[in-house]
C-alpha cells in the first residue's frame, strides 16, 4: 500500500506547528532597544487570530496531499494569505496602545512560518513541473501580489516599512546602484570572459594559465578583495590624468565594480570552456563535411550547443554579484549594503532588514529568470541534435 500523505508535506506541517510556538511579533519602545515577543494568538483579537491560524493550518494541511500539486500550491497561497493577514492586523493592534516611538517587527515565529510556506510553495511548483512560460507567469503573479500588498499600505505599521518611509529617496538610489553593480559587472565580465573563454578553449597554453589565475582570485575573501581595490584604484585616480573625472577613486563605485568584475570572470570563462568542450565532435565533423568555414561552424553549431552551459555560468555570476554587492556599502559603493552596515552600526535590526530583504528578493528573482533563460536555450540543443 502506497503512501497517502506527502513526506515533505508532513515535515512542513510539523515545522509550521513548531513555528507557532515562537514569538510572532516583537514590540519595542523605539527602533533600537530590545523588545518583547508576542505569540501568534496574542497579537490580534480572537476573530482575526482564529481566521488567520485556520487559513495557515488549512494551507499546510493541503500540503499533505501527494498527488495534488495544484491543490498544494493553492494551500501555500492560503497559508501565505493567513500569515500576511495576521502580520498586518497584529502590527496595527500592538501599536494601538504603544507610544509614538514604538516599533513592531516580525519575530522568529513569522520568519520560520514564512520559510515553511515558501518551501511548501516551491515543492508544489516542483510537482507541477512547469515550463518556462508557466514559471514566468507564476513569478509575475507573485511579484504583482507583493507589489499590490506594499502599495495597499497593509504593512505600513511594521518597523521595516517605517525605516523605508524615512529613507525612500535613498532607497531608490541604492536600488539603482545595486542593479548597476550587479548587472554592470556581469555585462563587462561577459564581454571580457566570453572571448577569453573561446581563446582558452582553442589554446591549451592559454587555458593552463587563465583558469588557475582566475581560480586564485576566487579564493580571496570578498572583504579582502574590496580592500585590495582601495589602494590600487586610489593610486590610479591620483596619478592617471582624467581618472578621477570618470569616477575612479580609492572608495566608491569603482573599486566595488572592479572587485565584482574579477569575481565574475572565472564562472564566465570556465563555463565557456566547458560549454564548447561539451559540443559533440560528430556535430562539428558533420558541419565540416557540409563545407562550413570555421566561423560558420562556431556560430551555427558550436555556440548554440554550448549556449545552455554558458548561460548557466552567467546565472552563477548574476546571483553571486547581487549578494556580494552588499559589501560595497563598506567602501562607499552604495547599494543595499549601505542600509545593512548602517543598521549594524546603529544596532537597528529593521534597518538591516531594509537592505537584506530586497537583496534576497532580487537574487531569487534573478535566479528564477536565468533558470528560465537556460531552459529556453535547451530546445536549441535538442533541435541541433535531431
Amino acid at each position: 500500500m502506497g503512501l497517502t500523505v506527502s513526506p515533505p508535506g508532513v515535515l512542513f506541517a510539523v515545522l509550521g506547528a513548531a513555528s507557532l510556538l515562537l514569538p510572532f511579533l516583537t514590540l519595542r519602545a523605539n527602533r533600537i532597544v530590545a523588545g518583547e515577543g508576542a505569540a501568534p494568538w496574542e497579537v490580534a483579537g480572537p476573530t482575526v487570530t482564529i481566521a488567520a491560524l485556520t487559513a495557515i493550518a488549512a494551507g499546510l494541511a493541503c500540503g499533505l496531499l501527494p498527488s495534488r500539486p495544484w491543490l498544494r500550491f493553492a494551500g501555500s497561497l492560503l497559508s501565505l494569505a493567513g500569515l500576511i493577514f495576521l502580520l498586518s492586523r497584529g502590527a496595527a493592534n500592538l501599536l494601538g496602545d504603544a507610544g509614538d516611538l514604538a516599533r513592531v517587527s516580525p519575530a522568529a515565529g513569522f520568519w520560520c512560518l514564512l520559510s515553511v510556506v515558501m518551501l511548501l510553495m516551491a515543492d508544489a511548483i516542483g510537482g507541477l513541473q512547469p515550463g518556462p512560460r508557466l514559471r514566468l507567469g507564476l513569478l509575475t503573479l507573485v511579484l504583482g501580489a507583493l507589489a499590490l500588498l506594499l502599495w495597499s499600505g497593509a504593512l505600513n505599521d511594521l518597523s521595516p516599512m517605517q525605516e523605508y518611509r524615512t529613507r525612500a529617496a535613498a532607497f531608490r538610489t541604492a536600488t539603482w546602484r545595486h542593479v548597476a553593480l550587479a548587472l554592470g559587472s556581469l555585462g563587462v565580465a561577459a564581454a571580457i570572459g566570453f572571448p577569453l573563454g573561446i581563446l582558452a578553449f582553442r589554446k591549451a597554453r592559454v587555458r593552463a594559465v587563465t583558469l588557475p589565475v582566475l581560480s586564485f582570485l576566487q579564493t580571496i575573501p570578498s572583504l579582502a578583495m574590496f580592500g585590495i581595490m582601495i589602494p590600487i584604484l586610489g593610486w590610479v585616480g591620483a596619478t592617471v590624468p582624467g581618472a578621477q573625472a570618470v569616477g575612479i577613486a580609492g572608495i566608491g563605485f569603482a573599486p566595488a565594480f572592479v572587485a565584482l568584475l574579477l569575481y565574475s570572470l572565472l564562472p564566465v570563462v570556465a563555463n565557456t570552456v566547458a560549454g564548447l568542450g561539451s559540443v559533440p565532435a560528430a556535430s562539428v565533423e558533420a558541419a565540416r563535411g557540409m563545407g562550413m568555414t570555421g566561423p560558420q561552424r562556431f556560430w551555427t553549431v558550436e555556440l548554440p550547443l554550448a549556449l545552455p552551459v554558458i548561460l548557466a555560468g552567467l546565472r552563477i555570476v548574476l546571483v553571486q554579484n547581487i549578494g556580494l554587492a552588499v559589501i560595497a556599502g563598506l567602501i562607499g559603493g552604495g547599494g543595499y549594503g549601505t542600509f545593512v552596515f548602517q543598521g549594524l552600526n546603529q544596532t537597528a535590526t529593521d534597518l538591516i532588514l531594509l537592505g537584506a530583504l530586497p537583496t534576497v528578493l532580487m537574487a531569487l528573482v534573478a535566479a528564477i529568470l536565468m533558470d528560465i533563460v537556460v531552459e529556453v536555450a535547451q530546445p536549441t540543443l535538442n533541435r541541433k541534435n535531431t
